[in-house]
């Protein structure tokens, strides 16, 4: 059975692993044992509230309880931006008009910002090829708005998601034509420099004024806002939650930027309370729902075959082990599909998400 909880320090040299195997372009997770540690640490005190609601960061992590194994890692950062600079180019435009020469010309315009900080953030999502069919990927994915649903009170920004831009065989168009101008090195360089307290370069290296598209390679334009390969089912499963494409884009790939408020992700239209009641662990069928714990220190998601009727859900002894819950305690459970009626999920989409 699969599981996803609530990271802690014990986990470090699983998540060293999936770092490791995750490679470049995963700027909030990196293979750095020290940095890791300190993340996890900084976890638990956030699941534990004990530290500042701006300072949080919560990290999730995939179990396989039948081979004790970690396949996977998610994390929510509380707010972005309060700490440090958070940087995005927002998508904008300028008018160029001169009547006596009847020329009137729109310019698409990149404009360095700082308009997302305070919200929260969808990211360090990585699930191990091991783990990326059978639905782990979609868990793990959704776990974390189930963790948002069942606590509001700790986002009041808002969400988003940074995706992962477009790249070619050469690496990443946009890059190449904008960030590699100003930074004088390679992508990798600076994705590996973008570390937490040390962000102060991208200010000093960054250009002070907007950048006019027309100026940037034709791939650079084609690039902005289009989604890498790998990371479009990570995408299309946040689009059906509720998150949507914005005028913001990633400063170094060009990748889109997806945002909701709190209260229009699906999770928190949708999910509803439930009581547990035993039942029987032997079921066949597809799973249908996901259950989470309510307390957020000992936060668990589990996905079931199983829906609630009546306000009850009866789950089987190897369930309620997995979430550590007896008959009796209360859970919320959400519909595993958008909408079975409506949403037809591809054969793309059928894989489980591997990284956003």
């Amino acid at each position: 059975m699969l599981i996803v909880r609530a990271a802690t320090p014990s986990d470090l040299d699983a998540v060293l692993q999936l770092a490791a195997c995750a490679g470049p372009g995963m700027t909030t997770l990196k293979a750095d044992r020290q940095a890791l540690a300190e993340r996890l640490a900084l976890a638990q005190a956030s699941f534990a509230q004990t530290v500042a609601p701006e300072q949080r960061d919560y990290v999730f992590v995939l179990e396989d309880l039948v081979q004790g194994r970690v396949g996977g890692i998610a994390a929510i950062k509380a707010a972005v931006g309060l700490d440090e600079p958070f940087y995005n180019y927002r998508l904008g435009t300028l008018v160029h008009s001169a009547a006596a020469a009847e020329v009137y010309v729109r310019h698409e315009v990149l404009y360095l910002s700082h308009d997302l900080t305070g919200s929260a953030e969808l990211c360090s999502l990585f699930v191990h090829p091991d783990y990326r069919r059978g639905g782990a990927g979609k868990l793990l994915s959704k776990s974390r708005l189930l963790f948002i649903a069942e606590h509001p009170q700790l986002f009041t920004r808002g969400v988003f998601a940074e995706m992962r831009g477009f790249q070619d065989a050469g690496g990443s168009p946009f890059w190449e034509s904008v960030g590699r101008k100003f930074f004088g090195m390679d992508f990798e360089r600076a994705d590996d420099m973008c570390q937490p307290g040390a962000k102060t370069y991208i200010a000093e290296l960054m250009p002070r004024y907007p950048i006019y598209t027309c100026f940037l390679s034709e791939a650079a334009r084609a690039a902005i806002g289009q989604t890498h390969v790998d990371t479009a089912p990570a995408r299309r499963l946040l689009e059906q939650e509720g998150l949507r494409v914005s005028a913001y884009i990633d400063i170094f790939d060009g990748g889109p930027v997806l945002q909701a408020a709190t209260r229009e992700l699906r999770a928190t239209r949708e999910s509803v309370i439930a009581t547990v009641a035993a039942g029987d662990d032997d079921r066949g069928g597809d799973c249908i729902s996901l259950a989470c714990t309510t307390q957020a220190d000992d936060f668990r998601v589990i996905a079931s075959r199983t829906a609630p009727i009546d306000g009850v859900m009866a789950l089987g002894p190897a369930e309620r082990h997995a979430l550590q819950c007896d008959a009796g305690r209360t859970i919320r459970v959400l519909d595993m599909a958008p909408s079975r009626a409506l949403h037809r999920i591809g054969a793309a989409d059928k894989e489980a998400v591997s990284t956003v």
